[in-house]
């Protein structure tokens, strides 16, 4: 599973909060491991980090609350800094190997009698996505067969890019968008100590309608 921790428009306090976020869930799942992150002007926080893990985290879903003291502006009153947890799909792996059905077949049309009597054109088609491309151009079966593996190979790296494409602009959508409030998780603390309270206390006690 693939998921994406985001401090979304907030500022550099939510940014914090992402990393402490991070770093949290890491000693709870022991076998996070981080894709990429884009990290903030200070150390230690974090515009988003993207990570990897075998364990089914979809529960975290939504926006967490993370409540401490500004580190950086002592006096500010605003104590709740929010981050927003995402499940990001992950991209559908194209087969690129040599897992192809060849199929040779008698071209129609001109080029004379060895066209028509000989099994020049040849069909390709990669078996785990039931692509089909044909080549009948050349009126050798080699050409023809060389032509074709060219121009499946160019469909399946398109798809390839397609599907990353799809990933990144999936990340991106879900980085902007941050809503506050009927917090999943609520964590309590700043960096030397820190404590994971009930939400549903938390919301009880703070009079929020879950």
């Amino acid at each position: 599973m693939i998921v994406q921790l985001s401090a979304g428009q907030g500022p550099e306090e939510c940014q914090i909060a992402v990393g402490r976020l991070y770093y949290s869930l890491k000693k709870e799942y022991s076998d996070l491991e981080m894709i990429s992150c884009r990290e903030g002007r200070i150390k230690d926080a974090y515009y988003s980090i993207l990570f990897f893990t075998e364990h089914d985290l979809s529960e975290l879903e939504g926006t967490i609350l993370w409540i401490c003291k500004s580190p950086l502006r002592p006096g500010h009153k605003r104590k709740n800094w929010y981050v927003d947890v995402s499940i990001i799909p992950e991209k559908e792996e194209v087969a690129d190997s040599a897992d192809y059905r060849i199929e040779k077949f008698r071209c129609g049309g001109k080029g004379g009698q060895n066209v028509n009597k000989v099994e020049t054109g040849v069909r390709v088609t990669h078996i785990p996505t039931g692509i089909t491309v044909i080549s009948t151009e050349e009126r050798s079966q080699y050409l023809n067969k060389q032509k074709v593996l060219k121009r499946i190979r160019a469909v399946l790296d398109t798809m390839k890019q397609e599907a990353s494409a799809k990933q990144v602009s999936q990340a991106w959508r879900e980085h902007t968008k941050i809503v506050r409030g009927n917090p999943v998780r609520v964590y309590e603390g700043g960096e030397k100590q820190q404590t994971y309270k009930s939400t549903k206390n938390y919301c009880r006690n703070n009079h929020i309608q879950l």
